[in-house]
């Protein structure tokens, strides 16, 4: 029996990492930088008022410490104004929030900082020709600088950073209109099985209604991938074998639900060998033992075998899939979250075998400390239990008993809302 360790390792080494390509910025959200993005502009591009109010020279209103300091206003600057304006020594401009700032202007006086406060209406904004400062406004205040936020020759977005909204931002305000990113890997996911019917018809007796291909597509695109979902398919040798060899060309990864044990699993295992070398042997953890993986196709595509029952395929997909997906997503972390908790009932564990336990993992208000809550009892088939679990309980592979108040291992799972 292998590892769970050692079956991991064998699955990072068949990836197939999709080479970086070059998309629009709109379209990079969620993917990871494969490029340092270089700002040959500056942001801002021009000093500009941080706040609605009057462009000064700092050193005109210094006095304003001791007594109330009077200017002329002679002009004003609206948001977007390409008009060239230069403010001579002691003098006010009137500036709204954006607006380019005069030159010789080196602070902005806010409207609270004046007697404009003190004008009928908003922030005083009739026309005046002269203002009162009463505060004195050291040099660059209330100023956005030119460069101040990302000078040319600053890395904007780094390589390996993951494009959100503030990237998308930053992308845009340097002029970028396209960027380098590690696109999303091609999962392919079918369910095998003769059994299996779709969700259209009714099943009749001995045939019950495909939950995998859903259930691994929708665990597939939670990792990051670009999931196609294929029909289902046959144990018949060849239209299992054109299937797959359909996946293959258009996948970095292939997912079989189905067909790992007993003689469908022979029988698939030898239809798939001669696509490349399959191997369906036990993997040391509960559930999901009985597994297979092979790297079929001239490309040598990662392809996954995974249980029928549904759980044992999902916790089989958490373990061994999800990584391999952040790997070809250029992801630096590849598990999720772990913490320590205190079990709140008493959990087994079969002898030899790393147990995924479906839990909730809850907090305790007084001290904060992490809480497991087992859920589902030992059966894993009980797929009710894993939609309601937010988290895995990790008993380790020599341990069979774990009481009540005991520390584990928690392996969170996609939050939920």
């Amino acid at each position: 029996m292998r590892t769970v360790e050692a079956q991991l390792r064998r699955v990072l080494d068949a990836a197939v990492r999709p080479a970086p390509i070059r998309v629009d910025i709109s379209s990079a959200q969620g993917l990871l930088c494969a490029e340092e993005v270089v700002a040959d502009r500056a942001l801002p591009g021009f000093d500009q008022a941080a706040v609605d109010g009057f462009a000064v020279r700092s050193v005109d209103v210094r006095a304003a410490a001791e007594e109330p300091v009077e200017l002329p206003v002679v002009g004003e600057v609206a948001v977007g104004s390409r008009q060239a304006h230069r403010l001579q020594p002691g003098q006010a401009v009137r500036v709204a929030t954006g607006a380019p700032l005069p030159t010789l202007a080196d602070a902005v006086a806010p409207h609270d900082h004046t007697d404009a406060a003190d004008d009928p209406g908003s922030k005083g904004t009739g026309h005046r020709a002269r203002l009162t400062v009463k505060t004195p406004v050291p040099s660059a205040a209330w100023v956005r600088r030119v460069g101040e936020d990302v000078a040319p020759g600053d890395v904007a977005v780094r390589r390996g950073a993951t494009v959100g909204p503030a990237q998308v931002g930053l992308l845009a305000a340097v002029g970028r209109t396209k960027v380098l990113v590690h696109p999303r890997p091609r999962v392919s996911v079918l369910a095998v099985g003769d059994e299996l019917v779709d969700l259209d018809r009714t099943p009749g007796t001995g045939q019950v209604v495909d939950v995998n291909s859903y259930a691994l597509a929708a665990a597939a695109a939670d990792a990051g991938a670009e999931v196609t979902r294929l029909p289902l398919v046959s144990a018949d040798a060849t239209a299992l074998r054109e299937a797959v060899e359909s996946a293959l060309a258009r996948s970095e990864i292939v997912v079989l639900a189905g067909g790992v044990g007993g003689r469908l699993g022979e029988d698939v295992q030898d239809t798939l060998s001669a696509l490349g070398p399959v191997d369906i042997s036990r993997v040391a953890m509960h559930p999901g033992s009985v597994q297979g993986f092979g790297r079929l196709g001239a490309e040598e595509i990662p392809t996954f075998l995974l249980p029928a029952n549904p759980v044992s395929a999902l916790v089989a997909f958490e373990v061994l899939v999800r990584p391999l997906i952040r790997l070809a997503l250029g992801r630096q972390e590849l598990h999720r979250r772990e913490v320590m908790a205190s079990l709140l009932s008493p959990v087994s564990s079969p002898p030899g075998r790393r147990s995924y336990v479906r839990g909730r993992l809850l907090r305790d208000r007084g001290t904060a400390d992490y809480l497991a809550q087992p859920l589902g009892g030992s059966g894993s088939h009980l797929l009710s239990s894993l939609a309601e679990a937010n988290a895995l309980i990790v008993i380790d592979e020599d341990t069979t008993e774990v009481g009540m108040d005991a520390p584990v291992r928690v392996s969170f799972l996609a939050p939920r809302t």
